[in-house]
């Protein structure tokens, strides 16, 4: 994959502050800011244009990061709505065009593409309610360029911080014929198995195994450590005694960690028991992977993912094949 030349520019002289992003010869631009700015960012020549706007905050009730992905043909004037409207948003990007090419068809397209696409992958919630209908099809060549808009939207909202295209569909988009392999079947029938778009480079590792749970499989997907949709996990984690003080916290925060995923959905537990992961869900690392999705307190994640050649994760990040696997 070709390099990207990607411009931050701080607004502010520091993080947190107003910020601008964008990539060498790519027409669009970003504009983030936090809400207690919103006054700033209206006054902007960068939101007063037509463009996307992706609020973000934080849900009440599970403590992560929810989005609204909406479109106007003045971002700055609908802000002001929204600040008014919507309570959950402290933070917000703006998507608009240097060359102020951008029309009101165009925007209307992108804002159902991104809404479809965030939803397919399902890592940050959102808050829309109905799906956009994307307005009239855009001419042939017109679509093209803004497929290619979107692309580069996912390389440059993750620099910002912005997750919600980040990662692979495990769903197709509304609408969309469904091209979804699927998983043996689980609780409640077939799952889904994650694959990217085919219009779309994601860069991926080989698939690892679990030693101690095989039916749990994972890839490295732009740069992140996945357990994969349709993947065997822990039904539960019960409450656990005789670790030492350390161990104990450990266990805490893994079972919080299991606890919420079974919460969201994400691990669908059936009336016989078992239980398998209904979506990729991204780790800070292999061994926290594994331990949850094994339901143990710890696991040496480097070792206990194999690929189906015996190599190990450890050793494929290290670009060698000498470790051997190790059920720790």
């Amino acid at each position: 994959m070709a390099g990207k030349q990607v411009r931050v520019f701080l607004v502010d002289g520091k993080v947190g502050g107003l910020t601008t992003a964008e990539i060498m010869t790519w027409t669009g631009q970003l504009l983030k800011g936090a809400r207690k700015d919103l006054g700033r960012i209206r006054e902007r020549r960068e939101a007063r244009k037509t463009g996307v706007y992706i609020p973000l905050g934080e849900d009440e009730e599970t403590g992560k990061t929810k989005a609204y992905i909406g479109q106007s043909d003045n971002v700055a004037k609908r802000l002001s709505t929204h600040d008014q409207n919507k309570d959950f948003w402290s933070e917000v990007v703006v998507i608009t065009s240097k060359d102020s090419n951008l029309t009101s068809a165009h925007v209307r397209w992108l804002e159902s593409k991104l809404i479809g696409m965030a939803k397919a992958i399902g890592r940050v919630p959102l808050e829309n309610g109905n799906e956009p209908t994307g307005g009239a099809d855009l001419p042939e060549a017109d679509a093209s360029d803004m497929e290619e808009f979107v692309r580069q939207l996912e390389i440059l909202l993750p620099v910002l911080g912005v997750d919600v295209l980040r990662g692979r569909a495990t769903r197709p988009p509304a609408g969309a014929p469904s091209a979804a392999q699927t998983a043996p079947a689980g609780p409640g029938g077939p799952l889904p198995v994650a694959e990217s778009e085919p219009d779309r480079a994601v860069e991926v590792s080989p698939v690892f195994r679990l030693v101690q749970m095989p039916g749990a499989q994972a890839q490295v997907i732009d740069g992140e450590f996945t357990d994969l949709a349709g993947s065997e996990a822990a039904a539960q984690m019960p409450d656990r005694d005789g670790y030492k003080a350390s161990s104990a916290k450990q266990y805490k925060v893994r079972q919080g960690q299991h606890r919420d995923l079974v919460a969201d959905g994400s691990i669908a537990v059936g009336t016989d028991g078992t239980a398998r992961l209904t979506r990729d869900v991204v780790f800070g690392s292999p061994s926290a992977a594994g331990a949850v999705i094994a339901g143990r307190v710890s696991m040496n994640g480097r070792i206990n993912w194999l690929t189906d050649d015996n190599v190990t994760y450890g050793s494929w990040e290290s670009g060698s094949t000498g470790e051997s696997g190790s059920t720790g």
